[in-house]
């Protein structure tokens, strides 16, 4: 499935009769958390306090916004959280692919995106595989060979055992029969200085994290996870290129609010969201961090919601990983 790429504002806005923020019924009256399933420093933390900058920049909201780090089981507590909070009015967070596949291959999961409400996608995130300058592995090719030649040897950093990262690895390990280890970091910056340090040998990254690293000389890109070539790092061949089937796994990251959250409220932050989209400010942060825009709202949106749920649950079986729900 290709997921969706954005669709023209004038179309998001008849679809979904957003109006003006000031109009909508809905101010906030107090502090207002946006809750992210990882620890500082890692990719959702990060983007959370990005937007946060966004709208501070743009006077979008009137009152102030703070990050709220709900850690562990890979999303679910943050998920578990977030469901036990219907209907609160002041309370937002942030979503990656885990708040679906975890539900999907976790039994305990207590929550899933249908019991949530959607409120925006904001941004497609593109991935490159990447090592040390100083590896001997010069592509995704030379890595895997590398692993089937020394089966459980190399070790890859990553996220949670969910993520897009691990992900990667059960579907080119199921085509290849190769085998290398996954170690699961809560924060981005212990992923990376584990890499760099030496004490993993290959790390999924964002295009933005990882070109901060290729600029300092510290990594090589040896493959892009997308379909086509990025523009940022054309000299990185894709998956596809190389010689592996291994799919295209979409990203993306957006914000969803709890349980039954009341219309006008949703209405709201749909308009806030639409403010920042259309602002410089917006646009320029997702050039400088090399993002696609994304943007969704409304029937968009919760269509999205669906297919991506689908797309994980092929993606998983694909990689021969059990499906529980």
């Amino acid at each position: 499935m290709k997921i969706r790429t954005a669709i023209p504002l004038a179309a998001v806005l008849a679809a979904t009769g957003v109006a003006d923020v000031s109009a909508q019924g809905f101010t906030p009256d107090r502090t207002i958390e946006v809750m992210v399933h990882s620890g500082p420093g890692a990719g959702n933390d990060v983007f959370a306090r990005s937007v946060i900058k966004v709208l501070n920049e743009i006077k979008a909201v009137p009152q102030q916004m703070q990050v709220l780090n709900k850690t562990g089981g890979g999303g679910l507590v943050a998920m578990s959280y977030l469901g036990e909070k219907k209907a609160d009015t002041h309370l937002i967070a942030v979503f990656t692919s885990v708040w679906w596949v975890n539900p999907l291959i976790r039994k305990e999961a207590a929550v899933t995106m249908k019991e949530l409400t959607p409120v925006a996608r904001l941004i497609l995130e593109p991935a490159v595989m990447t090592v040390r300058t100083d590896s001997p592995y010069k592509s995704a090719r030379d890595f895997v060979e590398a692993a089937k030649k020394d089966p459980g040897k190399l070790k890859q950093s990553g996220g949670s055992l969910s993520s897009r990262d691990n992900s990667y690895r059960f579907l080119l390990m199921k085509e290849t029969g190769a085998n290398w280890q996954f170690i699961s970091m809560k924060s981005g910056g212990e992923r990376v200085a584990a890499l760099l340090g030496g004490h993993v040998d290959m790390m999924i990254m964002e295009p933005a994290e990882a070109m901060e690293q290729i600029r300092a000389g510290k990594i090589r890109v040896i493959a892009t996870l997308m379909n086509n070539r990025l523009p940022s790092i054309p000299d990185a061949s894709t998956l596809k290129e190389q010689g592996f089937k291994a799919p295209e796994i979409p990203q993306s990251r957006g914000f969803v609010g709890p349980p039954g959250l009341p219309a006008n409220v949703k209405t709201y932050w749909e308009g806030v969201f639409t403010k920042m989209y259309k602002s410089s400010e917006w646009q320029a942060f997702l050039k400088e961090n090399l993002y696609e825009d994304g943007f969704l709202i409304g029937a968009d949106l919760n269509k999205f919601v669906d297919d991506y749920g689908n797309t994980m649950r092929g993606i998983l079986k694909e990689a021969g990983i059990k499906i529980v729900r």
